[in-house]
């Protein structure tokens, strides 16, 4: 990008923030970028608000409202590079088990007038609504690899992230498979890299917080945790999670939960 410093702004939608809060953990590499970037709108930071246009916008959350819909596709209006940040973004998030039940319970349950309430019966990606030029993964995201998106668009090439699964990462720190060693459930060999195998190495499963990785085989993994000892339910609520709505994963829950579904039921334990 050349001519006027580019101007850069961050949207939330439904979210927690964290994937903002990676933004500013970026710090001292935070205000090298200052120095080529216009940070005009980002109120997790500053209470400054310019208009667009936008070269690059950064959009946190998933859609859940009908105002959500509105402020999208004003957003999209608005930016010429629209770059989705996190789980919740990039796949709806955790929110998104809405996507599983029903909403009108839901609702009454947590509101003493829901009738107040207008919300979407759905929690569902950016990307299922507007075009989107890049999705940067993660819960949350990670910060080393939003810096690599935001450097290659000011340099007009394609962000360099990984695509391999977190199974590598375990390899090349030297971490026993927990699966192997142990039997544990874990989505490490399903999941993109991102966050360098933190959990398998403090001997815990991986919660699939980067998403799905390339060609992802769920279907073999579901079957060697049964085959480990895990219920077919334990399995579905493995893969609903902070990617819950991803396609595949939630491709895979559907299916085991339908597997359940056709299953007959358990018989009473008698009493010893």
């Amino acid at each position: 990008m050349s001519g006027p410093r580019p101007r850069l702004a961050v949207f939330k939608f439904a979210s927690c923030d964290g994937c903002q809060l990676s933004l500013l953990d970026c710090e001292d590499e935070l205000l090298a970028l200052g120095e080529r970037l216009d940070i005009v709108h980002f109120l997790e930071a500053t209470s400054r608000v310019s208009d667009g246009p936008y070269d690059i916008a950064l959009v946190e959350g998933s859609i859940t409202t009908p105002d959500d819909l509105t402020r999208i596709q004003e957003v999209r209006r608005a930016s010429k590079f629209l770059v989705t940040i996190g789980a919740c973004a990039t796949a709806g998030g955790i929110q998104a088990l809405r996507n599983f039940a029903d909403h009108a319970s839901f609702l009454a349950a947590v509101y003493a007038s829901p009738q107040y309430i207008h919300s979407l019966a759905t929690s569902t990606a950016i990307a299922d609504h507007v075009r989107v030029d890049f999705e940067l993964r993660g819960c949350p995201i990670n910060k080393t690899q939003l810096l690599e998106v935001i450097r290659a668009l000011l340099g007009d090439r394609r962000p360099t992230t990984p695509s391999h699964s977190v199974c590598l990462d375990c390899k090349r720190r030297g971490t026993v498979c927990i699966i192997v060693a142990h039997g544990a459930p874990c989505l490490g060999p399903v999941t993109q890299s991102g966050c360098g195998a933190i959990c398998p190495a403090y001997d815990r499963g991986c919660y699939g917080c980067f998403g799905p990785c390339v060609q992802p085989n769920l279907a073999s993994l579901s079957a060697q945790q049964i085959r480990n000892g895990a219920s077919i339910a334990e399995a579905v609520q493995g893969l609903r999670l902070f990617n819950v709505n991803a396609p595949e994963f939630r491709q895979e829950s559907d299916r085991l939960a339908n597997l359940a579904a056709d299953l007959p039921a358990p018989e009473p334990r008698q009493r010893p």
